[in-house]
């Protein structure tokens, strides 16, 4: 019997995701691949995995995952409130998240809703049994391409999984959840922040953004002030020769409003490009949701070199703070057999016939 997970019920947008489909943009394809690449590495490394294994990225609301499989073990990462259910009509009993759990055939994983995050994330050590498309299982929905048949999870569905059994082990957790830090999004200016005016540049950095509903996968359209262009759209202001579009690219159109390219961008575009969004803070553009503002901040290349340099450095950190996670509901008895608290039972024993 081949191990899986099954979806009894789907969540909101629920896709299969790695690190990306690298290499290929010049063929027109995007590079999809997770929105919050940090969150996916943690989830991964929890399990075991390499940082690059596909996972489950959770848009919103999570599915109900039926367990097919004697034992896995999955790693949750993200503002979740997941639940297990032992039995169809059985209480649920509420999980932690950013840990690693063994599951059970039969038991039902109710991975719950996403607080304050647009994304989480769920590996399953061993990873997924499915074939890559160029070299990748990132899911890009609108050319249905990757994952599992190029779309979000279905009721019905199942996901293959690569390991008939959990490796052994006990459970693992963060030591403490990973700070994305604060503050501004930081951007360095260009490839074409000469088509802005001076004040449209000042517009940009001085002035609230806030996410509009026309925000996914793609990229987010932001709602504020509009920044001016440096000549008028009649004179072509606002349209440039399309050229490559990279991972937080800033188009601003003629209406004079910013939009953050992002997982499923395009490969290339004719707007122009005020600024281009740091590495370091990309994970945090994938987090947002509805609603919320921020606002930008220049950097120099360098500066946001260094910034992404240290925030690798938080990353490893991370990776080595992994400590031992107890089972839900109950005591750990590995953890507790290792604490050798029968030699102290032994010692007072003898103590008291003295």
């Amino acid at each position: 019997m081949s191990a899986a997970l099954k979806v009894a019920r789907a969540g909101l947008f629920d896709t299969l995701q790695d690190l990306g489909r690298i290499g290929f943009m010049a063929l027109g394809m995007p590079t999809a691949g997770a929105m919050d690449r940090v969150s996916l590495r943690l989830a991964n490394a929890l399990c075991g995995n390499p940082a690059g294994t596909a996972g489950l990225e959770i848009g919103v609301m999570g599915p109900d995952l039926i367990v097919g499989a004697d034992r896995v073990r999955v790693a949750l990462v993200g503002p979740l409130s997941p639940a297990l259910v032992e039995a169809p009509d059985a209480p649920s009993k509420l999980l932690d998240s950013d840990r690693t759990h063994l599951l059970k055939r039969g038991q039902i994983l109710k991975v719950g809703m996403v607080e304050g995050s647009s994304t989480a994330y769920l590996a399953v050590a061993g990873g997924f049994a499915l074939p890559p498309f160029m070299g990748s299982l990132s899911t890009y929905a609108r050319a249905g391409v990757g994952g599992l048949k190029g779309r979000k999870l279905a009721p019905g569905d199942s996901l293959p999984l690569a390991r008939d059994q959990a490796p052994t082990g006990g459970e693992r957790k963060l030591g403490q959840p990973f700070d994305y830090g604060s503050g501004p999004i930081r951007i360095v200016w260009g490839p074409q922040d000469d088509h802005f005016s001076e004040r449209g540049r000042r517009t940009f950095t001085e002035s609230d953004y806030r996410v509009s509903k026309e925000a996914d996968r793609m990229g987010i359209r932001f709602e504020g002030p509009t920044i001016e262009h440096a000549v008028s759209v009649d004179k072509g202001g606002a349209d440039i020769i399309s050229d490559g579009i990279g991972p937080g690219a800033i188009q601003v159109p003629g209406a004079g409003l910013p939009i953050v390219l992002l997982a499923d961008r395009q490969t290339v575009g004719g707007y122009p490009k005020i600024a281009t969004v740091a590495s370091v803070d990309l994970p945090r553009l994938g987090r947002l949701l509805p609603g919320q503002t921020v606002r930008f901040a220049a950097v120099t290349v360098e500066e946001a070199e260094q910034l992404r340099r240290d925030q690798e450095a938080r990353i490893q950190r991370t990776l080595s703070g992994f400590t031992a996670a107890r089972p839900p509901g109950g005591i750990d008895l590995v953890r507790l057999y290792e604490e050798n608290l029968i030699d102290g039972i032994v010692y007072e024993r003898d103590q008291a016939s003295r």
